[in-house]
């Protein structure tokens, strides 16, 4: 069967690390029997440069009818003048929002050569491997209703709502229940439960779905307590699960365990397991263009697709492979290169990923 995958480069660094994953899917198609089509649109500021909108309906056609969407970055400091409606940002919201993606993969792994490059001891980080499952349409950021009001005093008053459905926690729930059995078959489900009753419904429902997935241990945790042991002891969690916020903010501070954000993909699924993958490092548009980029999050992203939408985990097996080999060779992009170290360009640590992939072959 043929997989069909939407590629979406669009802005900033976004075309040259897209370039780098691009030649990796080549490789598995060419070397490794991968059968898949590929066709291109824009997306973000590029969008909005060759058609006036952020996510055209093109665009949009491309991605509905793809099993999977590969996306390199979106925005930049050339559209922040726009209206919010047609800024780069908002196209990749509706784009997420159209194909129904809630279910936010962010894994947080620190790869042994570059133990390093994380700020906490090498024996609290060495061999960490995580997820965070994090729900992503729903909770307080889309919650209504919203805004900043006028008190009968004068002040202003800012206000949001922290709203979840049964039917959302469930989905999510599902979600990250079977990620678990993926892999080590714990799930640690994150809230606040002790002060929101958000929270409350949160966890009874975890607990209701746990009956149904008894090969996996569930456990729960305070987000306080979750946001302290990750920095104290990150490698007891294997996967998380949690909210909007709570996962927006524990990723990122998951992502820093790493030493660097240009080694981590995501991935956003909807329910049945179409989605779109991207590093999560942005456009850096003060680099864009100067081949500094590192490509190995997008590469490691196509590695998340294959695993996790198209149902090719040997292949996805490979290219986590290929990449480790490339380490070991001692080949760095500037953003992970220790003082003193040779770096490379984004094209030299494509080329690594592609040997090391060809000599696999």
């Amino acid at each position: 069967m043929s997989h069909k995958i939407a590629i979406l480069p669009g802005d900033g660094i976004g075309p040259e690390i897209i370039a780098e994953a691009c030649r990796v899917l080549e490789v598995l198609r060419s070397e490794y029997g991968l059968s898949i089509e590929t066709e291109r649109a824009d997306v973000g500021g590029a969008a909005y440069d060759a058609h006036g909108h952020p996510l055209p309906e093109p665009t949009l056609r491309v991605a509905r009818e793809a099993d999977a969407v590969l996306l390199g970055a979106v925005g930049g400091t050339k559209w922040e003048t726009l209206e919010r409606a047609l800024r780069p940002e908002k196209g990749l919201l509706a784009l997420r929002t159209e194909l129904t993606l809630f279910s936010n993969l962010r894994p947080a792994i620190l790869y042994p050569q570059l133990v390093a490059a994380s700020t906490l001891r090498p024996e609290i980080v060495n061999g960490l491997d995580l997820m965070i499952v994090r729900e992503l349409t729903g909770g307080i950021y889309f919650g209504q209703p919203r805004g900043i009001r006028i008190l009968e005093d004068g002040q202003r008053q800012g206000f949001n709502t922290l709203v979840y459905s049964e039917s959302e926690i469930e989905r999510i729930g599902r979600s990250a229940f079977e990620i678990a059995r993926k892999r080590s078959m714990r799930l640690c489900s994150v809230d606040k439960a002790n002060v929101l009753e958000v929270s409350e419904l949160w966890r009874s429902v975890m607990t209701g779905l746990a009956a149904e997935y008894h090969d996996v241990e569930l456990s729960h945790m305070y987000v306080d307590n979750a946001a302290m042991q990750l920095v104290r002891n990150p490698k007891q969690f294997d996967v998380m699960v949690t909210g909007n916020m709570f996962g927006d903010i524990l990723s990122d501070a998951a992502a820093m365990l790493t030493g660097s954000i240009g080694m981590l993909p995501s991935a956003s699924l909807d329910s049945h397991g179409k989605g779109m993958y991207e590093p999560i490092h942005g456009s850096a548009p003060d680099i864009a263009g100067q081949g500094i980029a590192n490509p190995l999050a997008t590469i490691l992203s196509v590695s998340m697709m294959l695993r996790y939408s198209l149902n090719e985990a040997t292949l996805a097996d490979h290219i986590d492979a290929a990449v480790g080999t490339v380490l070991d060779n001692g080949l760095r992009t500037a953003d992970i290169a220790s003082a003193g170290m040779h770096t490379v360009s984004t094209r030299a640590m494509g080329d690594a990923v592609v040997d090391a992939l060809r000599a696999k072959s």
